[in-house]
């Protein structure tokens, strides 16, 4: 063959030059970046017999020496031809390989750039992931066309008889994670209480209850929801109905089965449910847990999922399992930040006695980019006898200085504003009421009516603004809160990600911002540890906050005189001492 006068054996020597050469091309092509090349490298002398002119030669294998003079050949070919292409730096993962059939005679070019790329995996959908066609139909009835990264990981472990961890960012559909499973099983047993879904919360089971009841719509799925703050006999008879799904929390199902009759009983139970497990895996509800757990069936599947994995969780996850059960599935977010990217965390660093000034600043002045979610207020009510009604809590607060400007304040973007105790919930929410800002108020010391009322005004944008406790920081899926102050740092890193997590969900952008007081160094230190993220300052006009200290300051009077007229709390400290008398001379179970 005439090419074959041209080979020539490579020798080791020759190997070590073309790789130094090698090496000083790499640099230079490196160096030149984005420039077009108008002439050849020419740093091998003619005896290198390697004839390759190309900076873009074959990265060679051990064992490939053979094929070498073949394969610079084919490539001298193409540089001929090519010699006016903009040629890019090599490295091993993007280079030019060389490939030979097993014949010898043919050699083929393989561009390594394009075949071991890590495509994109193809997003599953509910269908593939074993649920059936009605309850797709409900999902896309509700705009939900594909699983979040949680659901797609949960549900076939959930089908398939596991017990489940599932850990995901708030806002990224974990509800949906469990109810699917449970709905789509529901048709093998459908008589009896099926599931057991236990929350922290009663807002939280409220919610569950909702999602529950749009999905399992078209299967005719029963729920109940066993909550404290409501009328007992009225849960009972639920009870007594056997439903297919309870929602509830912790304590009042626990009542509820010590003062049963044996009317109704869990030992059909399939899934226990432990939504927000982090907070229910805590001393506060040891003692019910502990109860429940000796009550339902051994061969169960219990499935828990959380936001954030705290050592309770992590203890169970790693646990042995007994005999006969296999290890929980786990499925742990990939991301080392528990927060969302679309999240914006600040903090204003501020004295604590000064931080109502601020508040009110900041509310009548949000940040920008959230400016385009305030609504419209709403028109008012014609008829006098409701306006006068309406009117008539804010008669003592009228007085204040700051209510000539009341009509001109333009009322916030939908906000949560978080506080450690119930007292100073009640306080925010006069102190804003007086100053103009339409405020609601969520927390222990009112009832339970009082609060899925304050919530309703809250999601249906007649309130702006959301005075809460922690009661509020699990679970609640609200559209559209632009921002989450948080009045007091949270005692707990991880009640911060909880907190945040109400803005920002499922893709949205949102603003969390924490007032930082002289006693909060410590507590933001962890929490930054905790979330993996560093929060950036935030800073405030000093001047233009001072504006309307007068107002704010007589507001502050007005509101502290409110809660002591009011007896706040009062009749909420007398019941708990009655619970407590009563609790203490109940008898306790006898264990088996």
């Amino acid at each position: 063959m005439a090419l074959g006068k041209k080979r020539k054996e490579l020798t080791a020597d020759d190997l070590l030059r073309r790789e130094e050469t090698l090496s000083v091309k790499r640099q230079k092509t490196t160096s030149q970046v984005g420039k077009r090349r108008t002439q050849k490298l020419d740093s091998e002398p003619e005896s290198d017999a390697s004839g390759d002119s190309s900076d873009d030669g074959p990265l060679l294998k051990d064992g490939d020496g053979d094929d070498g003079s073949d394969a610079e050949n084919v490539e001298d070919s193409e540089d001929d031809q090519s010699s006016d292409v903009q040629r890019q730096p090599l490295d091993e993962q993007s280079s030019t390989r060389i490939r030979a059939d097993t014949s010898g005679a043919q050699r083929k070019i393989v561009d390594n750039s394009q075949e071991p790329l890590s495509l994109p995996k193809k997003t599953p959908s509910f269908t593939s992931l074993g649920i059936s066609d009605p309850i797709v139909r409900a999902l896309a009835n509700m705009s939900i066309k594909l699983p979040t990264e949680v659901q797609a990981a949960c549900i076939p472990p959930m089908l398939a008889g596991k017990d489940c961890i599932g850990n995901a960012k708030t806002g990224s559909g974990k509800t949906f994670a469990f109810a699917l499973p449970i709905i789509q099983s529901l048709s093998k047993d459908p008589y009896g209480i099926y599931a057991l879904v236990l929350t922290p919360t009663r807002e939280l089971a409220f919610q569950i209850s909702e999602q529950f009841a749009v999905i399992g719509s078209a299967l005719n799925v029963k729920t109940s929801i066993i909550v404290g703050g409501m009328d007992m006999m009225a849960q009972a008879i639920d009870l007594r109905n056997r439903p297919h799904v309870v929602i509830a929390t912790p304590g009042r199902i626990v009542d509820h089965l010590r003062s049963s009759t044996g009317e109704w009983d869990l030992s059909r139970v399939k899934y226990l449910i432990l939504d927000e497990a982090d907070r229910l895996l805590t001393s506060t509800f040891a003692p019910d847990l502990s109860y429940l757990f000796g009550v339902l069936p051994k061969e169960r599947q219990t499935c828990l999922f959380t936001a954030t994995l705290t050592p309770a969780v992590e203890k169970i996850a790693d646990a042995t399992p007994r005999a006969g059960k296999q290890k929980p599935f786990v499925h742990r977010m990939l991301s080392s930040v528990e927060t969302v990217e679309t999240l914006k965390q600040s903090y204003l660093l501020l004295p604590s006695h000064i931080r109502e000034p601020y508040l009110f600043y900041l509310l009548c002045n949000p940040p920008k980019s959230v400016i385009h979610l305030r609504r419209a207020p709403p028109e008012p009510t014609k008829p006098a006898h409701k306006q006068k009604h309406l009117k008539k809590p804010l008669k003592k607060p009228s007085k204040a200085p700051s209510s000539s400007d009341s009509s001109e304040i333009i009322q916030p973007p939908p906000t949560i504003i978080f506080c450690a105790r119930t007292r100073t919930a009640a306080y925010l929410t006069s102190l804003l009421r007086t100053l103009g800002i339409r405020s609601t108020a969520l927390h222990s010391k009112i009832t339970q009516r009082a609060r899925l009322n304050s919530l309703s005004l809250f999601r249906s944008r007649m309130i702006p603004v959301l005075i809460t406790t922690d009661v509020g920081a699990r679970g609640l899926d609200i559209d559209d809160v632009a921002m989450v102050i948080n009045w007091d740092i949270p005692r707990e890193p991880e009640e911060y990600t909880h907190r945040v997590g109400r803005t920002a969900r499922m893709g949205k952008d949102g603003i969390a911002i924490s007032f930082v007081t002289e006693r909060d160094e410590d507590s933001v230190l962890a929490i930054e540890n905790r979330i993996n993220t560093k929060l950036e300052e935030m800073t405030l006009p000093e001047e233009k906050v001072l504006e309307k200290l007068n107002a704010v300051s007589t507001a502050k009077r007005l509101a502290n005189m409110e809660l002591h007229d009011s007896n706040f709390g009062q009749r909420e400290e007398i019941h708990k001492k009655k619970k407590g008398r009563l609790d203490s001379e109940r008898p306790l179970p006898v264990s088996t």
